[in-house]
């Protein structure tokens, strides 16, 4: 018999997807008769940025981080013989969401549900996009307006569906601390209630207000971080309630997801990552009231690649063992009333409020962008510098840094690899794709989606139109591309030097002495090839190398080997390039022949990422100067090394 005063537990998810539609599909079934109760579809890099699988920007990034959509033929495939009406699906998207979406309605219809019943989430986040991921289309404007296409829509025509969930996930992992986490995201709902507000009749607006959910960030401090939860509850809470008047407490409700830290996972004795996982999962589920309602859990291994079935599958037992063999549920709220909990809850809600009103006098969180990037960037630097001095602890990285070596990896070195011919076979699907669509039914659609972009209409029933029509997600992208333009977000990373500089005097001596000899300040241009948006690490290394006196040579993400190598001949000295999707391989191959066309191959190349062992001996072995993986985390010998190779340069030439 049920016990009724049990809570029921979170929905289990883990976020997956990679190689094509049909293994992501064979995936997920399995995890569902695991014991998953609610999918979490990870999509590739193209498909989240609007190309299609044969774009010269895809190359080297199809199937590697998710799964790659192109078309209905491929949403169709990775829900075979799941059906839509009765599962509750995430899909982590956000600048091609109404694409995504418009495509899962589209399968959801030819499987013959009832629309009004999908339950699910599409992220539709773009301004932290802005901020920490990357993954954005076009200016921040009429991306707000596309999340406020998606919610409309939803609201009317699929009302179980959370059709923007607020990403603050991401923010951490770009170095936010609480305060911040909580005040941007908190200036992202509100940019997009603002949005809505006009959409809709008054009367509408609260039960709208109740479908924006959140996906937040659990980081290793977990007392800290349960206690932000608390605020996160509170505060929203409070600007439904003050700012939007908004009456019905269930409405006012903070509904959201969790995936812990990814990023904080280390490459050092990996093993360790399990109890970092268990530990932030503590965060989010220990108190009721500030309880997640979807949790998403890493595995182990992620810091060294793509986690395999096995390791997934570890991580959701990790979930069910907490909901169902310990009593957890069975009881109320376990930190109401603690002193030292409120004070916390407390202070972390002022500091975010006085953030929130500095937001707010710069226009909100659209005209607070640049403001925000920068903060971001100077905060990760500050908890870079905090790990670098041993002022925060971090077991196997920085101390403790002797032990066995993890029977875990085995033979296929702890991980799952990708095949490379994956990329050729999906762009033989799509090419196949193609040529069996009725072009004339594909070029109205287009038609009709760009005059409604154009318009200011709901691009949704347009783009449901283009999802039956055949329509491919790299057509659907530039159709928003040629109306809105492309935008190319702020780095963070001014040329100004910081006053954060103690402890770099001996290499700015070695910086200065280079210099003299080359005749010119040192130069390092820093590169992220490919469509990888996860700029932290290339952001915080010209960071670090302008505060070394370096002249930095640094102009973000998504850019491609023939970019970085025009910029390489204005007179760098070392290039150095950040690719952390696993597609460093044919990405840096394809800059090194290129260096070499072009007579730069006297310039020394270093290549930083998720790299395994096997693939740095391939990339030395190309000619990269020096390998960097999460493992190097001391920026200052980075530093250094970098030095040292512009110096054997300098010293041979002359």
């Amino acid at each position: 018999m049920t016990d009724p005063t049990r809570d029921r537990p979170w929905l289990i998810r883990t976020y997956a997807g990679h190689s094509t539609a049909s293994a992501s599909n064979a995936l997920y079934r399995s995890n569902l008769a695991r014991g998953q109760t609610g999918l979490s579809v990870a999509f590739d890099l193209p498909t989240q940025t609007g190309y299609d699988s044969d774009h010269i920007l895809s190359k080297g990034e199809v199937g590697k981080v998710g799964v790659p959509v192109c078309h209905l033929g491929d949403m169709r495939a990775l829900f075979d013989d799941i059906p839509l009406e009765q599962m509750n699906t995430s899909m982590t998207i956000n600048a091609t969401a109404p694409w995504l979406l418009s495509l899962y309605i589209a399968v959801a219809e030819e499987q013959g549900a009832d629309i009004t019943k999908l339950q699910g989430t599409v992220q539709n986040d773009l301004i932290k996009e802005y901020l920490s991921r990357g993954t954005y289309i076009c200016p921040p404007e009429p991306s707000l307006k596309m999340i406020g296409d998606v919610a409309e829509y939803c609201y009317t025509n699929v009302p179980k569906w959370n059709p923007m969930n607020v990403c603050s996930y991401h923010l951490q992992e770009a170095g936010a601390t609480p305060q911040q986490e909580l005040a941007f995201a908190l200036a992202t709902g509100i940019a997009v209630l603002d949005e809505l507000k006009p959409r809709v009749a008054p009367e509408d607006f609260p039960a709208l207000c109740g479908r924006i959910s959140f996906f937040v960030n659990a980081g290793i401090r977990f007392v800290t971080e349960m206690c932000k939860m608390r605020a996160f509850v509170d505060l929203w809470d409070e600007i439904l309630e003050t700012r939007y008047g908004v009456e019905n407490p269930k409405f006012r409700r903070f509904r959201y997801g969790v995936q812990v830290n990814s990023l904080g996972l280390t490459e050092q004795q990996p093993e360790n990552n399990v109890y970092r996982i268990l530990i932030e999962m503590l965060a989010v589920t220990l108190s009721k009231r500030a309880r997640a309602r979807a949790v998403q859990l890493p595995a182990w291994n992620e810091a060294l690649g793509l986690p395999r079935p096995w390791d997934q599958q570890w991580s959701m037992r990790m979930q069910q063992i907490l909901a169902y063999e310990t009593d957890l549920l069975e009881y109320g709220d376990l930190f109401d009333g603690n002193p030292a909990v409120d004070v916390k809850v407390e202070s972390l809600k002022a500091e975010a409020r006085a953030e929130l009103a500095n937001i707010d006098s710069m226009g909100g969180a659209i005209g607070a962008i640049d403001y925000m990037k920068s903060r971001l960037v100077d905060s990760n630097a500050e908890r870079l510098n905090r790990i670098e001095n041993n002022e925060t602890i971090v077991v196997g990285v920085n101390k403790w840094t002797e032990g066995e070596p993890s029977p875990l990896m085995g033979e296929d070195g702890g991980i799952m690899v990708v095949d490379p011919a994956v990329e050729q076979d999906q762009i033989d699907r799509l090419n196949a794709w193609r040529a069996d669509r009725d072009e004339t039914r594909v070029q109205a659609a287009l038609d009709d989606l760009r005059a409604a972009a154009a318009e200011g209409r709901n691009v949704m029933p347009a783009s449901i139109r283009a999802a039956r029509a055949g329509v491919t997600t790299g057509e659907w992208a530039q159709q928003m591309r040629a109306v809105h333009g492309e935008y190319r977000g702020p780095t963070g990373v001014s040329r100004a030097v910081s006053n954060k500089t103690e402890g770099l005097d001996h290499i700015r001596q070695a910086v200065d002495a280079v210099s003299d000899r080359l005749g010119k300040r040192l130069r390092f241009l820093v590169g992220k090839p490919g469509l990888d948006g996860h700029s932290n690490g290339a952001e915080q290394i010209a960071f670090r190398a302008r505060d070394c006196g370096m002249e930095i040579d640094y102009e973000g993400i998504r850019l491609t080997p023939e970019q970085i190598v025009e910029a390489a001949r204005n007179g760098a000295h070392v290039v150095g390039l950040s690719i952390l999707s696993g597609s460093h391989i044919p990405l840096v191959e394809d800059m090194m022949e290129r260096m070499r066309t072009e007579g730069l191959d006297h310039v020394p190349v270093v290549v930083g990422g998720i790299i395994p062992d096997e693939d740095a001996k391939r990339l030395i072995a190309m000619g990269v100067a020096k390998v960097y993986t999460p493992k190097d985390f001391v920026l200052n010998t980075i530093m250094s090394d970098i030095v040292a190779l512009v110096d054997s340069k300098a010293v041979a030439a002359a």
